[in-house]
């Protein structure tokens, strides 16, 4: 199987990603691209971006039928984030592929070891309403890492969702699905200053993305709610890992 033809198989698994636990979408979108199609680092995060955000808007919709997505939280995030994303674009051009990389493992393995470690209980997003500052701090903060990383996000904003605004795993997915939508455009108008790229390869992996999210869907649907919780925290665990690992190689 030739590189590209194995990458597009793999993007199946963004979109079961994306629909399964709302997130990783980007952690398994920008290695592939980088290692297996041979992108270069800084075109790979703008590719990422549009791949993650149009299969997240097709996902935030479709969980939404499902009663699975809160929009006055999703907008309170995205108010701040969308600003905040293209901001954090402008300062990944300022450091080397090797360093963006690494800060990206980095962050991946705090956030995977916070969420396996299940410290802060689940609760339902009705008893406790999202304070509209601390959701809009949030936002930013999450806003910017997405800008400079290149990623949707969606690994910080379903813990983020789940410890800062009481919502629980499932609706955390979907609305984290639409939040990574929003931020993506934004992070995406400032990527397209600096980097060009392939659009006929990311139209393709979009839709091998796409049949991964009905995968991911019919998942979210069926899973207990401590599962998903403990998937999404090993596989960013994982990632991180492999991330490390192929950088220290290099």
């Amino acid at each position: 199987m030739g590189s590209e033809a194995l990458g597009l198989f793999l993007a199946i698994l963004i979109g079961v990603s994306l629909g399964a636990l709302g997130s990783g979408g980007s952690i398994v979108t920008l290695p592939i691209l980088v290692y297996v199609v041979g992108v270069a680092p800084k075109s790979a995060v703008g590719m990422s971006m549009s791949i993650v955000g149009a299969t997240s808007l097709v996902g935030a919709f479709l969980h939404w039928r499902r009663g699975n997505f809160i929009p006055r939280t999703a907008l309170l995030f995205c108010v701040t984030g969308i600003p905040a994303a293209y901001i954090g674009s402008l300062g990944t051009h300022l450091i080397s592929s090797n360093v963006l990389l690494l800060l990206f493992s980095g962050l991946m393995l705090v956030v995977g070891s916070l969420m396996l470690a299940g410290r802060r209980p689940m609760v339902d997003a009705s008893c406790v309403p999202c304070s509209p500052w601390r959701c809009l701090t949030i936002g930013f903060g999450v806003g910017l890492v997405t800008g400079f990383l290149g990623v949707g996000g969606g690994f910080l904003i379903v813990p983020s969702l789940i410890w800062f605004a009481a919502v629980d795993t499932k609706r955390a997915i979907g609305t984290s699905l639409g939040i990574i939508a929003v931020n993506s455009m934004g992070g995406l108008a400032g990527q397209l200053r600096y980097a060009r790229w392939d659009w006929t390869v990311t139209g393709e992996f979009f839709l091998c993305s796409m049949v991964g999210m009905g995968i991911g869907l019919a998942i979210c649907t069926k899973a207990p709610t401590k599962a998903l919780t403990k998937a999404f925290a090993c596989a960013v665990l994982a990632v991180a890992i492999g991330i490390g690992w192929q950088v220290a190689r290099h």
